[in-house]
C-alpha cells in the first residue's frame, strides 16, 4: 500500500509541511492500522473528521497549541480537535476545568458549548497525540504510529514557524517538551484539567500568558471568549 496525496484532505499548507510524513512507511501503517480497526469496532472521530484541527488551523495560521491525549471514545463527542465536543454534547468534565480556569483568568463567562472551533479558527491548534480511537476503549489507538506523526507535526511546527505558545497539560504533554525550541517559543506548563488532578490546574493563568506573549512579539491575541463564536 501506498499513500497517495491526492487522496489526504488536509488544509494545503499542512499537506506541503507534512509531506515526508504522508510519504513514509510508519505512515502507510497508520492507515493499514485504521483500515483494519474499521473492520471490528466503530473508530472515532469520523474519518473526514481526523485531520480537523489541521483543517481549522491551516499551518500559516498557527498561534498557539493545546495538546491533548487522544480522542474522546465516547458516541458524538470526538470532533477531531483535543478537549472539544460537538454543540449539544453533554460538557467533558477536563473542559468543564478550562472554563473555569478561563473564567478566573480573564473573567469571561463560562459558554454553555463545548465546541472549541471558534479557538480553532483563530490559530489554536488542537491536536491530539493520537488522531483516532475505538469506541469506549480509551487510547485504544495509541500503538498505531500516530504519535510519530504527532511528534513530527510538533518538531516542524517548532522548526519552522517563530514564536508559538504551547500549552502543555499533564505529563504526557509536558514530555513533548522536548522537541520544542524554548529559545523560539514559549511553552506553558501545568497540570492536566481532568478533576483526577485535584484541581492542581487552577490558577496557572495560561491564557492570559498566552496572550500577554503574543502581544509582546506583535502577535494579535487570542479571543478565548467561545460566547463570541456561538452565533
Amino acid at each position: 500500500m501506498q499513500i497517495n496525496l491526492d487522496d489526504v484532505r488536509i488544509e494545503s499548507g499542512w499537506k506541503e509541511a507534512l509531506r515526508e510524513e504522508f510519504l513514509s512507511e510508519y505512515f502507510v501503517k497508520i492507515k493499514e492500522n485504521l483500515l483494519a480497526a474499521k473492520e471490528r469496532e466503530i473508530v472515532y472521530p469520523p474519518g473526514n473528521l481526523i485531520f480537523n484541527a489541521f483543517n481549522l488551523t491551516p499551518f500559516e495560521r498557527v498561534r498557539a497549541v493545546i495538546l491533548g491525549q487522544d480522542p474522546y471514545h465516547g458516541a458524538h463527542q470526538a470532533m477531531g480537535l483535543s478537549f472539544s465536543v460537538p454543540r449539544g454534547v453533554r460538557i467533558p468534565p477536563s473542559l468543564v476545568n478550562i472554563y473555569k480556569e478561563i473564567k478566573s483568568d480573564l473573567g469571561i463567562s463560562e459558554p454553555e458549548s463545548g465546541d472549541l472551533s471558534y479557538w480553532a479558527k483563530q490559530g489554536v491548534l488542537l491536536l491530539n497525540a493520537s488522531l483516532s480511537v475505538g469506541a469506549n476503549r480509551a487510547n485504544s489507538h495509541s500503538g498505531f504510529g500516530w504519535q510519530a506523526f504527532t511528534d513530527a507535526v510538533i518538531k516542524i511546527l517548532s522548526a519552522r514557524r517563530q514564536s508559538l505558545v504551547f500549552m502543555l497539560w499533564g505529563n504526557f504533554a509536558k514530555a513533548k517538551s522536548a522537541l520544542i525550541d524554548a529559545q523560539k517559543h514559549l511553552i506553558l506548563t501545568a497540570a492536566h484539567p481532568s478533576p483526577l488532578a485535584g484541581g492542581a490546574f487552577f490558577g496557572c493563568k495560561h491564557f492570559s500568558r498566552c496572550n500577554e506573549y503574543l502581544r509582546a512579539h506583535g502577535l494579535g491575541e487570542i479571543d478565548w471568549d467561545l460566547n463570541h463564536g456561538a452565533g
